[in-house]
C-alpha cells in the first residue's frame, strides 16, 4: 500500500498548519474508522487542561492505530473538535501532529464545539487509517 498526500498548486500550502489537502491511497486492503479519541486515560480520569487532553488524544489514536496494525503515515483523515478554539489551541495541537506524523500530516479538519460529549472535555480527534 502507498500514501501519498497531495497539496494541489491551486490551493494554499497547509503544512505549517499540520495537515495535507488531500490523502490518496493505493493497492488499499483495509480501512480502520477510529472514534473520537479524547484526553481520558486507559482508567477513565479526563486530563485537566488542553495540552495534557490533547498529549493524551494523540497517545490514544497512537494506542488504536497500533492495535489495527496501523503506523501514524497510515492515517488518511483526521477530524479534530475543540472546544473554546483559539490559535493557541491550534499551535498546541500542531506540537502533536508534528511529533505523530513527521513530514506527512494527513488531510484534516477541525471543528471548533461549544462542547464535547462528557464535561470538561476540551479536545476529541478520530482517524481514518488504511492498512495494506
Amino acid at each position: 500500500m502507498e500514501v501519498e498526500t497531495v497539496n494541489p498548486e491551486a490551493l494554499y500550502d497547509p503544512t505549517d498548519h499540520g495537515y495535507s489537502h488531500v490523502a490518496l491511497v493505493k493497492g488499499l486492503q483495509r480501512t480502520a474508522f477510529i472514534a473520537g479519541q479524547s484526553g481520558h486515560s486507559k482508567s477513565g480520569v479526563l486530563a485537566p487542561d488542553f495540552p495534557d487532553q490533547v498529549g493524551q488524544a494523540f497517545a490514544n489514536l497512537g494506542h488504536a492505530i497500533t492495535a489495527v496494525s496501523g503506523r501514524p503515515e497510515n492515517v488518511l483523515k483526521l477530524t479534530t473538535y475543540i472546544v473554546g478554539y483559539d490559535e493557541a489551541k491550534l499551535a498546541e495541537m500542531n506540537v502533536h501532529l508534528a511529533a505523530m506524523f513527521k513530514n506527512r500530516p494527513p488531510a484534516q479538519t477541525l471543528v471548533p464545539v461549544p462542547r464535547l460529549a462528557l464535561d470538561g472535555m476540551l479536545f476529541e480527534v478520530d482517524a481514518i487509517v488504511a492498512i495494506d
